[in-house]
């Protein structure tokens, strides 16, 4: 699923009853989730966190600007945050399964209908920012909302949406694409604040005042003080004291989490902690974490013990939480920290019990069916090929197998996941068929709009088992890897791995074929039974061949 976060800042901060009518209009479009609410009384701003699809948070974001512009007025307010707009800034942040560029497109999507259809002008900033010096957000904001009249007058001014033309009441909003900012702290076992001022200056990009041998801060030619920079680039940092846990705290802020990870930034301050006489005793995450940067710090600390880094997801969180010390201050709750498992679904078919699973799929209604069976053989078969390689990798005898091991175990967990996606999305895409099946079919035009959606949905339909017949030939090929290279004391594991493929891979082709025939695009139907047609036969050859190998193995 993609998933993109947007931040939107509103000029208010006291009203409850007009931030409540901001945030209902983003509660009320479906599928978009409000985080966080955050109003501050004396910067008279409130930050605003919601997740979703795309399209949604589009809306979702329309909608809060629309309404801010009809409860806020800017000729009135006053607070101690710089600000231009009612909606003052509205970023997007790419969270899972989308690029930045995407979230670009998504910001000038959003400034085109808050410039044609509120009449409010809007910049661009960071990465969608239409030239160079509007990228810094403080140069488009530079003399706020009272220097919007004459700043629209001025060509360099024109907005990037818009009229260039001062809207008192709302004001100028800045859009944005930005990447996700991470707030971290690392927790110290000593009260001495210099110790963690130390530690900030020593990793933030922005370093240091630079001093000379004799501790005089070093001047250029123009006599301005010269720094040193620091090790990280996107981090800032700084030290203080916490009263609560009477400690002293390196209180971070990453701002591209992938260019400098938490891990890498933790297990720094625990180094120079340790050069100092301290020690780092554990860090702390102040809001919410993508899940990737959890999954790179498990398998960071994985790798660094010698282990086995293709493991599952939830083992990956579980190695980060205990490696940094997430639980020090408070216990470290995944489902409540990263951004992903806020969206999860409540009627999710994987998130059910074993048991629970069955007893749906032995009920009368038509999905869960086959389609979804498969998936799951699939997801199986990529997690019985893992285990083999766990079972080898680090065993005695197996030394030339280590690497291959390794690579097919991180192959082999993310083949399962995309499977269970698929338990689900077999089901949904089934639904989708029956919806548009019960459209509505009086008119000439209801019943062209409802074919089409038939043909479209039954395409997708068709689609999610090609996906899960194709996945099936990779889950097939590692089966055979596992059993040539893998522990012969697997072997049997090897050949139910390739079987449950095969079962996989068999199941998708016939919800492929059953499709096809409600399909009147010719073109497609031949193409993708061919396609279908193709891979099947592979799969079955993988498998004759595994088993065969397994068996010989066994008679040895």
């Amino acid at each position: 699923m993609k998933l993109v976060e947007c931040v939107p800042n509103f000029s208010e901060g006291l009203d409850m009853a007009k931030i409540d009518a901001i945030t209902n209009e983003i509660s009320g479009v479906e599928g978009v989730k409000l985080l966080d609410v955050d109003p501050g009384k004396d910067t008279n701003r409130t930050v605003v966190t919601m997740i979703g699809p795309p399209d949604e948070v589009v809306e979702a974001a329309f909608r809060a600007i629309r309404k801010a512009a009809e409860v806020i007025d800017m000729r009135t307010h006053t607070g101690t945050h710089a600000r231009m707009g009612a909606t003052d800034v509205c970023p997007f942040v790419p969270v899972s399964g989308i690029t930045m560029d995407e979230c670009v497109e998504l910001a000038h999507r959003l400034g085109e209908r808050v410039g044609n259809e509120l009449g409010i002008p809007v910049y661009f900033y960071e990465y969608a920012a239409s030239k160079p010096e509007w990228k810094n957000l403080a140069t488009v904001r530079s003399g706020e909302y009272e220097a919007l009249p004459e700043k629209l007058k001025d060509p360099e001014w024109k907005p990037d949406c818009g009229p260039a033309e001062f809207n008192a009441g709302a004001g100028a909003t800045a859009i944005s694409a930005r990447e996700f900012l991470i707030a971290y702290n690392v927790n110290l076992n000593t009260r001495d604040t210099k110790v963690a001022r130390d530690i900030a200056f020593t990793i933030r990009e922005k370093g240091r005042l630079a001093r000379d041998k004799a501790g005089k801060i070093v001047k250029d030619e123009n006599d301005k003080s010269v720094r040193a920079p620091g090790i990280f680039k996107e981090c800032k940092a700084v030290g203080w004291y916490m009263d609560d846990f009477g400690r002293a705290q390196v209180s971070i802020n990453l701002t591209n989490y992938s260019i400098t990870p938490p891990h890498l930034v933790f297990d720094e301050c625990s180094r120079i902690a340790q050069e100092l006489g301290a020690r780092v005793t554990g860090s702390e995450l102040v809001g919410l974490i993508p899940l990737e940067a959890l999954v790179q710090a498990g398998k960071h600390y994985l790798a660094k013990m010698g282990k086995l880094t293709g493991v599952p997801e939830s083992e990956l969180v579980h190695i980060a939480d205990l490696s940094m010390g997430l639980s020090d201050l408070y216990p470290f709750e995944a489902d409540k920290k990263i951004i992903e498992y806020q969206f999860h679904r409540a009627d999710s078919l994987v998130a059910m019990k074993t048991s629970e699973f069955a007893d749906v799929l032995s009920t009368d209604s038509p999905a869960p069916g086959g389609g979804s069976v498969a998936a799951l053989c699939g997801a199986l078969s990529g997690a019985l090929s893992a285990m083999v390689a766990a079972l080898t990798h680090g065993k005695k005898g197996y030394e030339d197998a280590f690497d291959a091991m390794e690579e097919l175990s991180i192959e082999a967990q993310r083949l399962k996941e995309e499977f269970l996606t698929d338990v689900d999305r077999d089901t949904d895409t089934f639904n989708r068929v029956m919806d548009a099946m019960r459209m509505k079919k009086k008119t000439d035009e209801e019943k062209a709009a409802r074919a089409a959606a038939i043909e479209e949905c039954t395409k997708e339909a068709t689609l999610v088992p090609l996906g899960v017949l194709k996945r099936s030939l990779d889950a097939a090929k590692l089966a055979r890897v596992v059993a040539e290279k893998g522990n012969k004391n697997s072997a049997s594991d090897s050949a139910v791995a390739a079987l449950t493929a095969r079962t996989a891979a068999e199941g998708a082709w016939l919800n492929v074929v059953i499709n096809l025939p409600g399909i009147e695009d010719e073109e497609f139907r031949t193409v993708t039974k061919t396609e279908a047609d193709r891979i099947r036969s592979e799969v079955v050859a993988h498998t004759e061949e595994t088993v065969a190998l397994t068996e010989k193995i066994l008679e040895q």
